[in-house]
C-alpha cells in the first residue's frame, strides 16, 4: 500500500493564488472607481518583485530595489488604473513623479494595516505558470506539505499562502 498521495491533476495552488490576487484587484478597482479616494483610514502596502515580467518602474528605482520594493498607497498617489492583469499608479519618489506598472503576478504582499488585513503570495511570472514553483529554503517537513495556509501568531488577519510540490 502506498501512503504517498498522488499528484493532483487539478492545479489547486494556481487557482488559489489567482483567487487571492483577484482580491487585490477588486480592492484597487473599488478605489479607482471612487476617484482614488481611500475610505476611512484604509491604506495599502504593496510589495512586488521589481524584476518580474511586465513590471515597469523608473531605472533609478530598479537600481535601488533590484529584487523587491514596497509602495504605500495612502495620501499622495494619482492616476490609479486597474486592469485584469495588473495596475498602474503614479507616486512621488524624492519629489519626482513616477508611474509604476505592476502586474498582479509580481505582487508578493498586500497589507491594509488600518484593519489588520494582509495577504502574502509567491511571485509568479505569467509565462511560468506551468513551471515548478520556487521553494524557499527551510525545513524539509514544511516542503513536503502540498499547500499550507498559516494564520499569524498575533491573531491578525494576515494569511500566508505557501505552495510547494511534494517530492
Amino acid at each position: 500500500m502506498n501512503d504517498t498521495p498522488q499528484d493532483s491533476l487539478i492545479p489547486y495552488d494556481e487557482i488559489v493564488q489567482e483567487a487571492l490576487r483577484a482580491v487585490v484587484g477588486r480592492v484597487l478597482g473599488q478605489v479607482e472607481a471612487s476617484g482614488g479616494a481611500l475610505p476611512g483610514g484604509h491604506h495599502f502596502y504593496i510589495t512586488f518583485k521589481t524584476g518580474a515580467p511586465g513590471v515597469s518602474i523608473p531605472a533609478e528605482l530598479r537600481a535601488r530595489f533590484p529584487d523587491e520594493m514596497t509602495i504605500v498607497l495612502q495620501n499622495k498617489f494619482w492616476d490609479l488604473a486597474v486592469g485584469e492583469q495588473g495596475f498602474s499608479v503614479s507616486l512621488s519618489f524624492n519629489q519626482r513623479p513616477s508611474n509604476l506598472v505592476i502586474p498582479f503576478s509580481a505582487i508578493t504582499a498586500f497589507v491594509d494595516p488600518a484593519v489588520d488585513f494582509g495577504l502574502q503570495f509567491q511571485a509568479i511570472a505569467d509565462d511560468d505558470l506551468d513551471d515548478e514553483p520556487i521553494v524557499e529554503p527551510g525545513n524539509d517537513a514544511e516542503r513536503d506539505v502540498a499547500s499550507r495556509i498559516t494564520p499569524s501568531e498575533d491573531g491578525s488577519n494576515v494569511v500566508s499562502v505557501d505552495f510547494g510540490k511534494k517530492k
